[in-house]
């Protein structure tokens, strides 16, 4: 059977995008094999002389003679960020988006609009009154106050991703479950969420990767050393007299390993949920 011209081109043109993407990674795993002195003597094209994994050792547990702190510990402060973040965010936003859709009322569309104005707020105009909040709260320097900062900022968007999937919910089954007695939170129970997967799918990949790779709110908000994330763990591992390159890209390989590892396995649980209406309107 003939292939068509046209889907060779296209096939050529998706495998030439694929190896430009995947570029970098081979790099910096080529890098992340190899020693300090390879680095400095080989062009970055070079294969590794051997298998070497000293690097992500020195990155993963830190050097007392390089002078830099592992990404060991902030690998967990990490995890116990973006895990209760990602949730609750996706969870008020989609009690947000279940009441501005089904649950409509005189100013919700200006209430909307308030909250997705939020999302376009910088961050660096309210580092100061955050700050004074956070003290005020007695959570700054503190991993419950940065998972505070990122549900908040995590709302609007999230809002947003539930309001337009759940306008292709049918109303009519939230008026039959109002005819049968079913209160707020019954119908949101016993009908809405069991309907949320897409949405909740698209809302806390969208918000894990977005937490895990903040920088700002995590050095801004976690002075401490014990207690920053792992991207501004990763910024401190340059050391304090020389940079080593094969560590600082072998920290970023394990930095970036868990949003990957994400999209490989629930990609198309995200795609799927994009596709059901959820970043539509």
């Amino acid at each position: 059977m003939k292939i068509p011209t046209t889907r060779i081109l296209i096939y050529l043109i998706l495998v030439l995008f694929t190896v430009f993407y995947i570029i970098p990674m081979y790099i910096m795993i080529l890098t992340g094999m190899k020693s300090f002195s390879e680095v400095g003597l080989s062009t970055m094209w070079n294969l590794p002389r051997s298998l070497n994994f000293e690097s992500f050792r020195l990155a993963w547990l830190g050097s007392a003679k390089g002078g830099f702190r592992g990404l060991s510990g902030s690998f967990l402060n990490s995890l116990w960020l973006v895990i209760p973040a990602t949730i609750i965010s996706a969870i008020f936003g989609s009690l947000n988006g279940y009441v501005l859709t089904k649950w409509r009322f005189y100013g919700s569309d200006l209430i909307f609009t308030m909250i997705l104005f939020g999302m376009f707020i910088p961050y660096q105009s309210i580092i100061i009154p955050l700050v004074l909040t956070l003290q005020k709260l007695h959570v700054y320097g503190t991993i419950p106050g940065l998972i505070l900062v990122h549900v908040i900022y995590g709302i609007p968007i999230s809002t947003l991703i539930f309001r337009n999937y759940y306008i292709t919910v049918p109303t009519e089954m939230v008026e039959a479950s109002k005819i049968d007695g079913a209160n707020f939170l019954g119908i949101y129970r016993w009908i809405i969420f069991p309907l949320s997967t897409p949405g909740f799918a698209v809302a806390m990949i969208w918000q894990f990767t977005s937490i895990w790779n903040d920088f700002l709110f995590g050095l801004i908000v976690t002075p401490n050393p014990a207690s920053q994330p792992i991207t501004v763990a990763l910024n401190n591992l340059a050391g304090s007299y020389i940079v080593q390159w094969n560590v600082q890209i072998a920290g970023a390989l394990l930095t970036a390993l868990p949003p990957i590892l994400v999209y490989i396995f629930l990609g198309k649980f995200f795609l799927r949920g994009l596709m059901q209406g959820s970043l539509k309107g």
